[in-house]
Parts: C-alpha cells; sequence; structure tokens
C-alpha cells in the first residue's frame, strides 16, 4: 500500500512538473519567435528613433517606424481605465461581501461572473454604436470614437474580474477576526477597513492585477472604440491608436518579411515588456501588502 502511494505521488510530481516545464515552454517559444522577427527592424531604425519617435507612417515614402503615440495611448487608456475600473470594483466586492444580503449576493454575484464571459467584441460594438454616439452628442465632439470611449470600454471589462476576486478575497477572511474587532468596540465600517480589508489586500491585489492585465493587452476594444489616430493625444476625448489595435489592424496588410512586418513584431516586443514590467510590478506591490497586512493582523 505504501509503496503504491508512494508511486501515486511520484506520479503526481512529474505530471504537475511536466505541466509547469510545458507553460513555460510555450511562453519561451513565444517571446523567442516575436524577438526572433522583431529585431531586424532595428537595422533600420535606431532603438531611440522606434522608441520615441512621434511619427507612424510604415507605408510612406520615406518610412516613419516612431511607437511613442502608440506607447502613449496604451498607457493612457490603461491607466484611465484602471482609474474607473478599480474603485469600482472593490467597492461592488465590498458591498457584496460585508453590506448585501445572502440573497441579494447570491443574485448578483452570478450576474457580474456573467459580464465577465462577455466577448470583446460585444463590448466593443455597444462602444461604438452606443457609448460613441452618446459621447459625440453630448460633449459636442468631431467624433465618439476616441480615448475616454476605449478606457471606459476597458473599465467595463475589467469590473466584473476584479470585483468577482475581490469579493472571494473579503468573504473568505475568517469571521473571527470580525467579531475580534466587534468585541473590543469597533463598528461594522471601522471593521471592514482596518481588519478585513488589511487581511484581505493580497487577494485584492491580485483582482487588480488580473483586471489591467486584461485591460492592457485588449485588441478588439480598442481597435473598434479608440479612433485609430497613431497621435499623441492632447486631450481626454482625443482619438488614439494603442499598440495592440496597431498591431491588429496592420498585420494582414504588411509584407511579409518586409520593414512594416519587422516593425509590427517590434511593437510587440515594446507591448510583451510591458505587460511584464506591469505585472512584476504589481506582484512586488501584492507581496508587501501581504506583509503589510500580516503585520497588522
Amino acid at each position: 500500500m505504501n509503496l503504491n502511494r508512494r508511486w501515486i505521488e511520484k506520479g503526481m510530481q512529474w505530471g504537475l512538473f511536466l505541466t509547469a516545464f510545458a507553460s513555460i515552454s510555450v511562453l519561451v517559444m513565444i517571446a523567442f519567435f516575436l524577438f526572433t522577427e522583431g529585431l531586424p527592424i532595428f537595422k533600420k531604425v535606431s532603438l531611440k528613433a522606434f522608441l520615441f519617435g512621434q511619427y507612424w507612417y510604415p507605408t510612406a515614402d520615406p518610412t516613419d517606424f516612431g511607437i511613442f503615440p502608440l506607447i502613449v495611448a496604451s498607457l493612457a487608456v490603461t491607466l484611465l481605465s484602471a482609474l474607473i475600473a478599480v474603485p469600482l470594483g472593490v467597492m461592488t466586492a465590498i458591498y457584496l461581501a460585508e453590506v448585501a444580503s445572502f440573497r441579494v449576493r447570491e443574485i448578483v454575484k452570478p450576474v457580474v461572473e456573467m459580464l465577465a464571459a462577455l466577448p470583446s467584441v460585444v463590448i466593443g460594438f455597444f462602444g461604438m454604436v452606443v457609448m460613441a454616439p452618446l459621447l459625440q452628442n453630448t460633449f459636442e465632439l468631431a467624433t465618439g470614437l476616441n480615448l475616454f470611449n476605449a478606457a471606459l470600454m476597458l473599465a467595463f471589462m475589467a469590473v466584473p474580474t476584479i470585483c468577482s476576486i475581490s469579493e472571494d478575497a473579503i468573504y473568505s477572511v475568517p469571521n473571527n477576526l470580525r467579531e475580534a474587532s466587534l468585541a473590543l468596540g469597533a463598528t461594522h465600517w471601522e471593521t471592514i477597513i482596518r481588519v478585513v480589508l488589511p487581511a484581505s489586500i493580497s487577494g485584492i491585489s491580485t483582482a487588480v492585477i488580473l483586471g489591467m492585465s486584461r485591460s492592457i493587452g485588449e485588441t478588439m476594444v480598442v481597435l473598434m472604440v479608440a479612433g485609430g489616430s497613431a497621435m499623441v493625444p492632447a486631450a481626454l476625448f482625443d482619438p488614439v491608436r494603442p499598440m495592440p489595435a496597431s498591431i491588429a489592424a496592420e498585420m494582414a496588410e504588411a509584407p511579409f518579411r518586409g520593414d512594416h512586418y519587422h516593425a509590427l513584431f517590434a511593437t510587440g516586443m515594446v507591448l510583451f515588456g510591458f505587460t511584464l514590467l506591469f505585472n512584476i510590478i504589481a506582484d512586488i506591490i501584492a507581496n508587501k501588502y501581504r506583509q503589510v497586512g500580516e503585520a497588522t493582523l
């Protein structure tokens, strides 16, 4: 019996190892392919001109491969969507976990999780057909396809993820912590702010990471509602073109292994780098808050 259990444990260990190895191998192969196809563009243009160039005209004569407007657009859309999505998602999670009745929670949470499963093309279509005319008429704009519309749609996509995972993290805080706080004379809201949130901050940070990771790499929504203008935005309602939208819109038209083709892959390299950096910073913040929460408790 012990021998069989030992073999089963070894088999499970090797199965988990092979699964993890396969996942890492696929990631490494994708990164290798991305860099192999993107690096040749730097034989035509310097890294500084590529990252900080103000103009993106890959089909002009002479060509311009400056992706600075695309980088600014990606960062602006992601940060603005985070400013909208994070407070809404976390506050909704606090309400569902700590304030709402059991019946309300059982009804609202499945609806929120169902919203997370909406295809991005549906959200983009909603932004084009409903939000764009509404913004255009309300603010008397030349077009409703702009930075704010894109950020709003990305926030709409991120809120369900942030809310669902944050609610699970808050709801899983042991009740004895709440009861101890209340027994010491704290109010319900003081208990939420000073006990529950510090105890669940690691899970909330993970929820924010996942929500923003979905936003920063989203393609279809920004392709449909951002406006498609490869210029540095000067105002909230200016049309923009984030990096994923530019890659998706132009890859089919770029000559295979041509300069335009390599420039798009190099743009993907930059997007990959931003995503990796974002996740590293978010992981550091999550670990920091986990230690703060443990020290507080």
